[in-house]
């Protein structure tokens, strides 16, 4: 009789262990990625693309090569995968530079795509002065590499989404938006292929396009007692607002957010309609977001460097801007 009671001391013993063991595998949330994004990855990130090496990441320089290749290598890394022709989809700015978008993607289990974008290029080094473009927009690629390892890090945990992710890192906006241009010529010419299948993408497949540009800087706050903002500029019917203010609740966002260009209607169009590079996807009906912290007093001058960027806030913006991409694929 005790070793009938052992026996079945063990078997719920081990049925306890089972059920536990199935219980805690599917704990899987978007917020299992948030510990992946740090204020340090955030930094080293800036740091390299405003570093010397980078001398600035004018279009068509050295320095430019330098940085599609350490975006290239950080896309690599998490776990994206190149389409057809490899990482790098070169062509001619209307000046004749050579230039290079960096894409990759993360597969998705369905048919429907997204277009997360972040251009690299900046001025460049002028007269012998470099122009390291921290938040213009260092801060945007920072943000892209780093959304695309949290994406990762959750497939690696088994969690699945719908749409395949497109990461683009464009080249050449400061050349009349000519990366965002070429990208969006590639899948009109059907000359963007899905790297599981082979199948052409098509241009009625692409659901959104989510920009990122500017977004580590806190010198121009929506309200003077809130250095912690975000502004998402996007059509009021499909862009999705709701499910940026649902991702803004979770625990250590709570960002100050913003849904037009400082309350602007004119600054609010030239914003989101003509001078980023979302640009060429509204003009062709793809509902298209920007997010952004503004232009400041620092744009475009010497000292937009790594160290005048608020990486605790940034870091709040990327996970802000992932649990929005994971409400909407």
């Amino acid at each position: 009789m005790k070793g009938i009671f052992l026996h079945i001391g063990l078997l719920l013993f081990l049925s306890a262990l089972t059920a536990g063991a199935q219980s805690s595998r599917y704990v899987i949330s978007a917020r299992n990625a948030d510990s992946v994004v740090t204020e340090e990855g955030l930094r080293a990130r800036v740091e390299f693309l405003t570093d010397s090496l980078c001398t600035g990441r004018a279009t068509g320089t050295p320095g430019a090569v330098w940085a599609i290749a350490g975006i290239a290598r950080q896309f690599a890394g998490s776990g994206l995968i190149p389409g057809r022709d490899g990482w790098f989809h070169g062509f001619r700015t209307l000046t004749g530079k050579a230039a290079h978008n960096v894409v990759g993607f993360l597969p998705g289990s369905g048919n429907r795509y997204i277009v997360v974008a972040a251009h690299f290029d900046h001025i460049g080094t002028l007269n012998g002065t470099l122009y390291p473009g921290a938040d213009s927009n260092a801060s945007g690629v920072a943000a892209l590499t780093m959304l695309a390892r949290m994406f990762q890090h959750l497939r690696q945990l088994e969690k699945t989404y719908s749409h395949t992710i497109i990461f683009a890192a464009l080249d050449a906006k400061e050349q009349s938006l000519a990366g965002s241009h070429h990208l969006w010529n590639e899948i009109a010419g059907g000359l963007l292929t899905d790297p599981r299948t082979g199948k052409v993408i098509s241009p009625k497949e692409i659901d959104r396009m989510v920009n990122i540009d500017q977004i580590g800087g806190t010198e121009a706050p929506l309200h003077p007692s809130r250095q912690d903002y975000l502004m998402m500029l996007c059509e009021p019917e499909n862009g999705r607002r709701d499910a940026l203010m649902i991702a803004n609740m979770n625990p250590g966002i709570g960002l100050d957010l913003g849904f037009d260009y400082y309350g602007s209607k004119d600054f609010t169009r030239v914003f989101y309609r003509t001078i980023s590079d979302q640009k060429p996807f509204l003009e062709h009906g793809i509902p298209s977001v920007m997010f952004t912290s503004g232009i400041t007093l620092r744009n475009n001058k010497v000292d937009d460097h790594a160290d005048s960027l608020d990486y605790g806030v940034f870091r709040r913006r990327v996970l802000a801007i992932f649990h929005y991409l994971v409400r909407v694929i």
